[in-house]
């Protein structure tokens, strides 16, 4: 950043006038609802789908003696247990406080119970820890939940429930895990397409279709369930307890103090029951009831034919429309329900409803028009569809997470402020306060928050919703999520657990993902979340650099099982453990302020002061990675090209662990473009920068040259120079090592021949690749960093390779893949790494994707093969889906690959356009001007 010089042959430099490419959406009805909402305060966010698909099993609901949260509140328990802290349920949507919320149960008539939830096996039951056993679909969904389709898969036959976790838990971890398929209850297609859409004629009239059809030979019986009901909140006995009732025309008012009065309609053909959310403490506990109607009645009364167990008086909080329904072999049926706020002034009879048909039909031609507005039109027909259901996934995705910690603990007697106090999870994190829609990994195997996967949920949501991404972003950095100390909270099992650092990048993403929206708003929220991200930036320089050394630890860092050791638990060899990655973060954190601080100073000076602080911490914590000379105790490895993590021992010698890993790669991701604009609008602090460098001349010896201009002026901060970016690329490009035919592999596969072991007092510790599930039960075995691809780390990778085609341009050239003698710029190799990515959804050239491996109906037959799920990662070496089903959230990410790859051009990188990927600061005057 010492000035800029003409480049020689560089293309004429047109500006960053453009950011994003995003098409408008503002034109489109799905558009004005969002404007509305979002500047007119319409509620068409009111109601969506809010409910979680488990809450049993969470920390919240735990108030055992030891946490075990999987064994105090269970599945066999849900059905008679009043939650505490939320609720959940099937094809569900509450309002945004969860008081009242409308799900779909249903028996088939041989199931022991009613499904009124998804069933899956807890940590401890799974070969390969907690995973889900249904298969349900986000098929569609629009920002404001205008309209919204789901689809469930019911068995005909009674529902395996002891066969797969008997199954389950008699195998191993080095077998695959036994699904819900692999049963039988679907063989001959014996089963039900149970499909729920709804579509709101208003923000507060909702109408819910729920068709179901017979995919089997023989003509079935079902009984559906449409099941309203109130989150219980009147428990302690200070709240007034909410109403459902049925009036004298088969209406259903539904009266509750906060969120007023509405009303329920069923079609015709329903009966109605009732009964309270409350505990059965009879069948739980032996103890007595509350009230003789109880949380289970309903089931009670279905399963076991026990008519006392629902109230005759027709009056209760849980009520349901109950439909029985005989459908033909190929057939189908359909029922409907409405939910509207009332209006008692004027008498049902002369109120029409609206034409349900007409509705949906409407509904599902703006959601048509909304997803054409932001779909580059020469994609192809598939591609489309992937990225439609990846969004439609996100939204389905949003869940009210409720959770008071400092009422939890003192309930726990573990609030460290009030005695008696014991140890408890959570302890230190007394000052939360948590009640807001929050964006889940997956709302059944991860149903609640992960900081740091919110920060990657940012880059999909704002394709269809900015307002909702930024406040995201808002509520983890305000006084109710972040700890007063600066850390930024994990997840409920651990707040306390250390995630990468990357919510600036997520402002920033934010920031330029809306540019139409840039103006003075933009101003203040850049300016909060700049505050809130110095404390956890300052945070993370007290609390992770031990030695001061500008080399950061922080644990597994989100990567798991990734390390020869558990990186969050204390070293089998004493010591401690200067991590690659958790400096490499850190590295990307402090060019992420430094932009965030340029944009800032564009409208206040003041900023600069920042914006120097920020580069001297950058070429700082780049300079400890490689230090000026030859030596054995860096991160870099002069030898082998690549990075690795240092043990550090008690004696002061320290070692390489030379495993290759995904660790060794993100420092690949800290790079960051100044646009020459910069160095024009900002003289004095460019001054500030040109005599802290000139005094500090050796800590640039290892890094990109930051005063040597590149293609249009551009300049680069980058903890890779030119040698060290060709020497990483070629590792990373070999398809014998990282590049897998779907993505960067976690781990070398290198390691399946040549696994790392480290021996700590004749105990072996090794690293092998495992492109699917771990072997291991580290982090609770659900989880595998030694191999699978994962989105997050690769969306970075493929930021990362356009910003360095943005100063390198085309006369940077490297083979890829590594010996195959064809040459790539930057910006090819970005692209065929997205295309892999993209590619395990699509259909191949045999028609079958990827993501299903090689289960037979998921590839072939019509009914299955073009319903999709966005798993939490992916087999190394051939793309199936492993992990969380319905992870949706980072692999969400697919969709804005679709979105930029699908229009954008090298010119486009060159210029700034595509931005969203591949930005450099621009400042908020400049952006509030496009």
């Amino acid at each position: 950043m010492l000035g800029r010089s003409e480049v020689p042959g560089a293309a004429p430099n047109r500006g960053d006038e453009v950011v994003g490419m995003t098409p408008n959406m503002d034109s489109t009805a799905e558009g004005r609802r969002l404007r509305d909402a979002d500047m007119l305060g319409a509620p068409w966010r009111r109601f969506g789908p809010y409910l979680s698909e488990r809450q049993w099993g969470t920390v919240r609901e735990d108030y055992s003696q030891d946490g075990d949260a999987w064994n105090y509140f269970t599945h066999d328990q849900a059905r008679s247990r009043t939650y505490r802290w939320g609720e959940d349920g099937i094809a569900g949507i509450s309002d945004d406080h969860q008081y009242l919320c409308l799900a779909l149960a249903l028996w088939n008539g041989k199931d022991p119970i009613l499904k009124e939830r998804m069933f899956g096996l807890t940590n401890s039951e799974g070969n390969h820890g907690e995973d889900v056993k249904e298969y349900d679909y986000y098929v569609d969904n629009t920002p404001t939940h205008s309209y919204m389709r789901y689809l469930y898969k019911y068995p005909q036959a009674a529902y395996p429930y002891d066969d797969l976790v008997s199954t389950n838990r008699a195998r191993s971890k080095t077998e695959f895990e036994y699904e819900l398929i692999d049963t039988g209850v679907f063989d001959d297609d014996r089963y039900f397409d149970v499909e729920v859409e709804y579509a709101k004629a208003d923000p507060e009239d909702i109408l819910m279709a729920v068709t179901v059809h017979n995919r089997g030979p023989d003509a079935a019986d079902i009984h559906l369930l449409p099941t309203v009901w109130y989150r219980n909140t009147w428990w302690d006995g200070l709240t007034e307890r909410p109403s459902l009732r049925l009036d004298q025309s088969g209406r259903i008012l539904a009266r509750h103090h906060a969120l007023g009065d509405w009303v329920v309609t069923a079609s015709e053909e329903a009966t109605w029951l009732f009964t309270e959310n409350e505990t059965n403490a009879a069948r739980l506990f032996g103890g007595n009831n509350l009230t003789p109607f109880v949380k289970d009645g309903i089931n009670d009364l279905l399963i076991e034919g026990r008519k006392g167990s629902v109230n005759p008086a027709g009056h209760g909080t849980k009520a349901a429309a109950h439909y029985t329904l005989h459908v033909p072999a190929g057939g189908s049926q359909r029922v409907t329900i409405r939910l509207q706020r009332a209006d008692l002034s004027v008498p049902a009879s002369d109120r029409p409803a609206p034409d349900f048909d007409e509705v949906l039909k409407l509904r599902r031609q703006e959601a048509d028009e909304f997803y054409g507005a932001i779909t580059p039109t020469g994609i192809s027909a598939d591609s489309a569809a992937v990225m439609r259901q990846a969004l439609a996934g996100m939204l389905w995705g949003k869940q009210f997470y409720y959770f008071d910690v400092d009422l939890w603990l003192q309930e726990h007697h573990a609030h460290p402020l009030r005695a008696p106090s014991r140890d408890m999870r959570n302890m230190q994190w007394y000052h939360m306060l948590n009640g807001d829609i929050i964006s889940m990994p997956d709302k059944w195997e991860y149903p609640w928050y992960a900081a740091w996967d919110l920060a990657f949920h940012c880059v999909p949501l704002s394709m269809v919703d900015p307002a909702f991404t930024r406040r995201q972003i808002e509520l983890m950095l305000s006084d109710v999520y972040l700890h007063p100390n600066g850390q930024l909270p994990a997840y409920e099992w651990n707040f306390g657990d250390v995630n990468p650092p990357v919510h600036a990048w997520a402002t920033l993403f934010a920031h330029r993902a809306a540019p139409h929206e840039h103006g003075e708003s933009d101003v203040d929220f850049l300016r909060d979340a700049f505050k809130k991200l110095l404390v956890n930036f300052t945070w993370w320089v007290n609390r992770k650099d031990p030695s001061g050394r500008n080399l950061f630890e922080g644990g597994f860092l989100g990567l798991d099982n990734i390390g020869v050791f558990d990186r969050s638990a204390p070293l089998p060899t004493g010591g401690q453990l200067e991590q690659a990655d958790g400096t490499a973060w850190m590295a990307l954190f402090s060019q992420n302020m430094l932009e965030l601080a340029i944009e800032l100073a564009t409208a206040d000076p003041s900023y600069e002061d920042l914006a120097l602080k920020f580069v001297q911490h950058f070429f700082q914590i780049a300079g400890a990675m490689d230090r000026v000379g030859q030596t054995s105790d860096e991160m870099w490895d002069e030898e082998d090209g690549f990075f690795y993590d240092v043990l550090r021992l008690p004696d002061g010698t320290a070692t390489r662990l030379r495993i290759r890993s995904m660790v060794g790669l993100i420092p690949l991701c800290a790079v960051a473009i100044i646009p020459p604009e910069i160095l024009d609008q900002f003289p004095s602090l460019i001054q500030r920068v040109q005599g802290y460098l000139g005094r500090n001349r050796d800590l640039l010896v290892n890094v990109a040259d930051p005063q040597k201009p590149g293609v249009n002026g551009h300049l680069m901060l980058s903890v890779l120079n030119e040698e060290k970016l060709r020497r990483v690329l070629t590792w990373m490009l070999d398809e014998e090592r990282f590049l897998g035919p779907h993505g960067v592999r976690s781990l070398s596969r290198s390691h399946l021949e040549r696994p790392y072991v480290f021996v700590v007092e004749d105990q072996q510790y090794v690293v092998g690749y495992l492109p699917a599930e771990s072997d291991t039960g580290m982090f609770g075995g659900n989880s595998n960093w030694r191999g699978p691809v994962w989105f997050p780390i690769n969306l970075l990778i493929i930021r990362a390779l356009l910003q360095y085609y943005r100063y390198y341009g085309d006369s940077f050239t490297i083979e890829c893949p590594t010996g195959s003698g064809h040459e790539m710029t930057l910006f090819e190799v970005a692209k065929d790494l997205a295309e892999r990515l993209i590619a395990i959804f699509l259909r191949n050239e045999e028609g079958c994707r990827p993501v299903y491996g090689g289960t037979e109906k998921f590839q072939k037959d019509p009914h299955w093969r073009d319903l999709l799920s966005f798993h939490e990662y992916f087999h190394g070496d051939n793309g199936a889906g492993i992990g969380a089903s319905h992870q949706t959230g980072w692999t969400g990410t697919v969709a804005r690959l679709i979105q930029l790859f699908g229009e954008l051009t090298p010119y486009d990188a060159l210029h700034g356009r595509g931005g969203l990927l591949a930005y450099g600061s621009q400042g908020v005057s400049a952006a509030s001007e496009r």
